[in-house]
């Protein structure tokens, strides 16, 4: 999801400069070898490249200073300046928050008035090449050529760590500037205390894409600090030992021989104290053995997939996806339990809370992934839900620092709720669970009301009634199928009807699904299946009518049903490849990028559709345009990813996309079988299951599959089940260069 203008390309010299670094690997690699955190900083992939654990707490990583849609994570490859080092951000949203607690080196006195401003008004921002980065899972480093200092970050869940190696003789020195913040950030209130000459702390509350965002810290250096600066609303000499404002920072000085330092920071949203409480837990080891722990943890994350290749690009793709599928959500709780909800209420919990949850992105392949792969995590994401759920009595749409940002169309919590429950979790209260899903699709809010009362909403009513309605039959359907797990008929009977909810927008004349009027009369008009607005005057979400007619999980059907042939259906989804990539409207998303024909990948509401080919008796259509997906949307460049990244959904399709399964449907616990690219594919489900892929004449023509065997057993539909895939075994395909037009085709619908 995105709310700024297109900027930024990435320019020749700096992929061939990322190219030449990743050749310089050596000829024997560990799995964490291929992962490249710079995949996904160009293009419009907004990742950023820093230091993070598995789903940690935090995430210091470059921040450039430069507001605008492409900086969402702070940073892109396209710049050449670095404004300084904050300890949180966002990976691949397409809204920019976070960037809290700026720390920079410098080895010279800075003017503090100039703090909190613009970049261009910055006086410690340093210009830096992609030639002195480097990047690997749990590590950074970066030469700052103003200063000459160089810059070495990690981090373990709950604190990050800084090395700051001054080459140059100066004054060495760091800065904290509490006032810095881009796009949607805006600092309210902030403090910096020194408690004595190696350990400071504070606060920073905001506002932005989160109203209410409050980080306290407290840091501790290896080396003494023998001097300090303050500003806040005013400045204050070097006696002080505190600062308050909106924008508060300081300068601190070490001894002037000092060649190193190491800077350990941690975070709360709950108190000083807490954050004290997790640095003294989590801090006392060195930075090189909490790089070295923290690389042996996502080591240990990736190797539970392994894929068999020669090719070794596909598995620097592959394992950077997997590694970006784990980066998000974030930890939020402190080590005691305790985290803040956005009431102020400060809650305990005795799992892992998360936040950082982009569940309309999710849903759809990350959290499927998840419960094949960490199912205890999964748990731990429905704990969470139904923990904000108890502070307002919802389930939420879009967490970031502990807030509800209201982001995006439908409540994809129910979604995956309902996935957890009808893959047989119950490490949480499963009764509670489904009251929370059935009271919040029972609600008013967000078109609910209208949505109850026309069994759709009209595009009177409100803008992307066509895309809200479609989300909200689908978290219908999911209500419905956990209501007949559970035994409630009556609550079945009536969510099973109303996610009928997309058969209202049927236009038979054009085969699109159309905006409604309130008499249930009238299409939308003037009408043209091209035309996308971003958010206001559009009945779809960041699109277009060719990207949102298709979005019918639950019933495929039903919607071949509606085009009257499979025959029509499939030719329309191929048209919807195959027709030109022109756009129109007058404030054209900019979400739809990576077109292939009107095709979007680089937004999630394309990304199921090339499966449903496998329900209208193509399958080898699905396999061949999945394959033409991963071949064209997906590089080993900076720009590798076609799209933004949202925490985890752009990686997760590939990841289930190359085994050669993806989950069209997430809840229903069903994987459509694709075009596997690996020889060999091995899951790990526990310390002695697996389960196996094998596709060994796989190949960049070999694209088709030609037979399939479950377990040794012939399989000739075209989808395996989550039971098939957790009680372990082995799935063979037999590939080939021409389409087999018989196999999967009599049961390619259930």
């Amino acid at each position: 999801m995105k709310n700024y203008l297109l900027s930024a390309f990435v320019t020749i010299a700096i992929i061939s400069s990322c190219t030449e670094k990743k050749e310089t690997l050596g000829q024997s690699k560990s799995i964490v070898d291929y992962v490249d955190p710079f995949i996904g900083t160009g293009g419009h992939g907004h990742t950023y490249p820093g230091a993070t654990s598995p789903f940690g707490r935090v995430q210091p990583s470059p921040d450039n200073g430069t507001t605008g849609w492409d900086w969402c994570s702070g940073y892109h490859i396209t710049d050449s300046i670095i404004s300084g080092f904050a300890q949180l951000h966002l990976s691949g949203t397409g809204i920019g928050d976070l960037a809290d607690v700026l720390l920079m080196p410098t080895n010279s006195e800075m003017d503090l008035g100039l703090f909190g401003k613009k970049r261009d008004s910055l006086p410690y921002t340093s210009y830096f090449s992609h030639k002195d980065e480097e990047a690997s899972p749990g590590y950074y480093k970066v030469l700052l050529k103003d200063p000459d200092i160089e810059v070495e970050l990690t981090a373990n869940d709950y604190v990050a760590y800084h090395t700051y190696t001054y080459k140059s003789a100066g004054e060495p020195s760091f800065v904290i500037d509490l006032g810095y913040a881009v796009n949607w950030d805006k600092p309210l209130e902030s403090s910096i205390k020194m408690e004595d000459s190696r350990h400071i702390v504070g606060s920073r509350f905001s506002t932005g894409w989160a109203k209410n965002q409050k980080v306290f810290f407290a840091i501790e250096t290896s080396s003494p600090i023998i001097q300090q600066r303050f500003i806040g609303d005013t400045s204050i000499g070097i006696a002080a030992t505190e600062v308050n404002g909106v924008k508060a920072g300081g300068q601190f000085f070490f001894k002037d021989n000092t060649e190193s330092v190491e800077v350990k920071i941690a975070v709360s949203s709950v108190s000083i104290e807490n954050a004290k409480e997790n640095l003294k837990l989590q801090g006392s080891s060195s930075f090189g053995d909490v790089r070295e722990k923290t690389q042996g943890d996502w080591s240990g994350l990736l190797s539970n997939i392994k894929v068999e290749t020669s090719t070794d690009s596909l598995k620097t793709i592959f394992y950077t996806a997997l590694y970006h599928a784990q980066v998000a959500p974030t930890i939020f709780n402190d080590l005691n339990g305790e985290f803040r909800m956005q009431n102020d209420s400060i809650a305990k919990t005795d799992f892992k809370m998360y936040s950082s949850l982009s569940l309309w992105d999710i849903y759809r392949a990350e959290t499927p992934l998840l419960s094949i792969m960490d199912p205890n995590r999964l748990d731990d994401m429905v704990k969470s839900m139904l923990a904000y759920y108890d502070e307002s009595g919802v389930l939420p749409v879009w967490v970031l620092s502990g807030n509800e940002t209201g982001t995006m169309p439908g409540y994809h919590s129910v979604s995956i709720i309902a996935e957890a429950i009808m893959k047989g979790h119950s490490a949480f209260d499963v009764q509670k669970a489904y009251g929370a899903m059935k009271e919040t699709m029972m609600g008013d809010e967000r078109g609910l009301k209208a949505y109850k009362k026309y069994g759709y909403i009209p595009f009177e009513v409100m803008d992307q009634s066509v895309s809200i309605s479609l989300e909200y039959a689908y978290n219908d359907w999911c209500v419905g199928q956990v209501a007949k797990k559970l035994g409630y008929e009556e609550d079945f009977k009536y969510f099973d009807e109303r996610s009928k909810a997309y058969q209202n927008f049927f236009d038979i004349s054009s085969g699109f699904l159309r905006g409604k009027s309130k008499d249930g009369k009238n299409f939308h008009e003037p009408f043209d299946p091209k035309s996308s607005n971003h958010i206001e005057d559009t009945d779809y979400t960041e699109g277009n009518a060719w990207q949102h007619s298709w979005y019918v999980l639950h019933d495929v059907d039903g919607l071949i049903n509606l085009h009257g042939r499979k025959e029509s259906f499939a030719l329309m989804v191929e048209q919807l490849f195959t027709e030109d990539s022109d756009l129109s409207g007058h404030n054209v998303s900019p979400d739809i990028s990576g077109l292939i024909g009107q095709y979007a990948h680089g937004n999630e509401p394309s990304h199921h559709i090339a499966y449903m080919l496998n329900k209208a008796g193509a399958p080898w259509r699905t396999q061949y345009w999945a394959r033409k997906i991963m071949d064209t949307q997906y590089s080993t460049q900076p720009d590798g990813l076609s799209g933004n990244e949202d925490c985890g959904q752009m990686s997760a399709w590939y990841i289930m996309s190359a085994m050669g399964i993806y989950p069209m449907n997430p809840a229903s616990g069903e994987y459509e079988i694709g075009s596997p690219i690996f020889e060999k594919t091995t899951i790990k489900l526990s310390q002695d299951k697996t389960f196996v892929i094998l596709a060994p004449n796989t190949s960049k023509e070999n694209i088709y599959v030609q037979s399939v065997k479950l377990n040794g057993e012939p399989l000739d539909k075209t989808f395996i089940t989550h039971n098939d895939i957790i009680s372990g075994g082995t799935l063979e395909f037999e590939m080939g260069p021409e389409p087999n037009k018989h196999w999967g085709v009599q049961t390619a619908t259930k």
